[in-house]
């Protein structure tokens, strides 16, 4: 299992040495779908530049380009995705996580059963367009405190099967899942789905280590999803920044791995 952090190309330049595998962007953060090519540029230089590679990146929308409710601006998103598809696929990335909280919560007074339908046909939608740029993008079931849809495995496994697409999988969040209180048996439930994790401490989202949860029974289960390979923290650092924090987070995470026989 190759181990990363969601962090950017800036922050890895000031550690060259940091011993991960891999770092994860944001995606309307760091591709800025909406900007012209000439200001992603420098960040793009910075990305192929940078000692580890980037192969991952999440909050695929902003939450002010909704995919439930009344105001789903179909243009807008397809315009989004093909730009940010395009350019991630320019430094090597191949997986975007497709959580974006705020874009996919439903309205108060809209129909969930609706809204679910919603969300899939944004996969519909978005599925081609990941397919030509040669990216996997994957369902990350939230947890009910931050969103109203698709929360639990269960819920993003019949996501990714109504969209019946190649490019469109399952994500595991070992942080969702311990703050939903789901079992590990949802992840042995839908392995064939599974090409990407994060994980984090319930409390605070923390970082691992910093309050001694117990991953090896989600990570035990997680093994069973041989197409995924990378394992992201994706935390809030107690110490208010990952350069004082992620060596005992590495080696918490390390230990509870191999214990899981990784």
């Amino acid at each position: 299992m190759q181990l990363g952090l969601c962090t950017t190309p800036d922050v890895v330049a000031t550690l060259p040495s940091l011993p991960f595998e891999f770092i994860e962007a944001h995606v309307w953060q760091f591709f800025i779908p909406e900007q012209p090519d000439a200001a992603f540029a420098p960040r793009a230089a910075a990305a192929k530049a940078c000692p580890l590679p980037t192969p991952a990146a999440n909050s695929l929308f902003p939450p002010d380009l909704k995919v439930t409710g009344p105001s789903v601006d179909v243009a807008r998103m397809t315009r989004f995705a093909e730009t940010a598809f395009s350019r991630a696929a320019s430094i090597g990335l191949t997986t975007i996580v497709f959580g974006s909280a705020g874009a996919r919560m439903v309205p108060e007074g809209w129909s969930m059963t609706r809204g679910f339908e919603q969300y899939v046909e944004a996969l519909k939608l978005l599925a081609p367009v990941a397919q030509k740029y040669g990216i996997m993008l994957v369902v990350e079931a939230l947890n009910r405190g931050e969103c109203n849809l698709v929360n639990t495995i269960d819920e993003g496994a019949e996501a990714v099967k109504r969209c019946n697409h190649p490019n469109v999988r399952l994500l595991v969040d070992i942080f969702h899942m311990l703050r939903n209180g789901e079992s590990p048996d949802g992840i042995s439930r839908h392995a064939a789905l599974v090409t990407h994790s994060h994980v984090a401490e319930d409390k605070d989202r923390a970082e691992p280590g910093k309050y001694n949860d117990d991953f090896r029974p989600y990570l035990k289960a997680l093994r069973a999803a041989t197409l995924c390979q990378r394992l992201t923290i994706e935390c809030v650092w107690s110490t208010g920044d990952l350069r004082q924090g992620y060596v005992g987070a590495l080696q918490a995470l390390r230990r509870q791995l191999a214990d899981a026989g990784y």
